[in-house]
């Protein structure tokens, strides 16, 4: 089992010396790896229902909150550590050009060494695709469009798409990721979320609890895809009652997140360096499943 903390740029740990010394200690811990979560904005008294919380608003419930970009910050993170994987949990990727994008993601890919890893998702905030000027419909087909040409400019020498959204090439971009792709972890608790990771995601992660209905819906998903669905690793937060890991690692879970502040969640395990280090011990206790 692989342990990674969340959402590293929220809360206090948008200061850029903690942040740091949040990176520094889950490395040395023991942890595979910290996420970020993004949002370019959150308009003012917005409408769109947040799915992950009762009160159907985001954190807790305003929008003035600091939120850095989350390949910014793990660009900055990057350069302090050297084996902790940096990942988006999630990325809204219909809201960003695949090829802007794809050329960040290739050069923080190659420039740490391979460390990189894209959460995505389609995005619920529609007030916030109309402050960037990206339509909010289509987004779940323009999401696939995305990871199709992001994956052909991060591997081919010379790389084109033409999609009914996407359309370009043939170009070059370079530098491509160490690997000649980036692993791409389908975020979302939602069906259709499932099915995208059954067929072109290399992991999921659903964000809350452990869906055994939709982790038996990537799986079948991934077969009538024709595609080895052991290979779509999944990833989930941490349970309240620990003793639930082993069978959690049973259903395919290969990674745990642990929160370490409130968005998202009402937990804080983690949410300052003394407490990342008092996790060893239990990234040591699990770490063999």
């Amino acid at each position: 089992m692989k342990f990674g903390l969340r959402y590293l740029n929220t809360g206090p740990n948008v200061d850029p010396t903690r942040a740091i010394a949040m990176a520094q200690a889950a490395e040395e811990v023991g942890f595979e790896s910290v996420w970020t979560v993004d949002h370019v904005v959150i308009p003012q008294d917005y409408k769109s229902a947040y799915p992950y919380s009762q009160s159907r608003r985001l954190g807790d419930g305003t929008e003035n909150i600091d939120l850095p970009d989350p390949l910014i910050y793990m660009a900055y993170l990057a350069a302090a550590t050297t084996k902790i994987r940096l990942a988006t949990g999630i990325l809204i990727v219909p809201q960003r050009s695949p090829v802007v994008t794809a050329k960040q993601l290739g050069t923080l890919d190659y420039m740490s060494g391979g460390r990189i890893d894209l959460g995505i998702g389609v995005g619920w905030l529609e007030e916030e695709f109309q402050a960037i000027g990206v339509p909010f419909e289509k987004r779940g087909k323009r999401t696939d469009e995305c990871i199709a040409a992001m994956r052909a400019l991060w591997k081919d020498d010379i790389a084109e798409f033409h999609g009914d959204l996407i359309n370009f090439g043939p170009v070059f971009c370079r530098p491509q990721p160490i690997n000649k792709t980036i692993p791409i972890i389908v975020g979302g608790h939602s069906k259709a979320a499932a099915i995208r990771a059954g067929r072109i995601g290399d992991g999921f992660f659903p964000a809350r609890g452990c869906p055994e209905d939709l982790f038996s819906l990537v799986k079948s998903t991934a077969r009538d895809c024709g595609r080895d669905p052991d290979e779509v690793e999944f990833t989930v937060s941490v349970p309240d009652d620990l003793s639930a890991i082993p069978e959690m690692a049973k259903l395919g879970v290969k990674r745990i997140l642990i929160p370490s502040s409130a968005m998202g969640g009402t937990s804080k395990w983690a949410s300052n360096p003394d407490e990342v280090f008092a996790l060893k011990d239990l990234i040591q206790k699990y770490e063999e499943i």
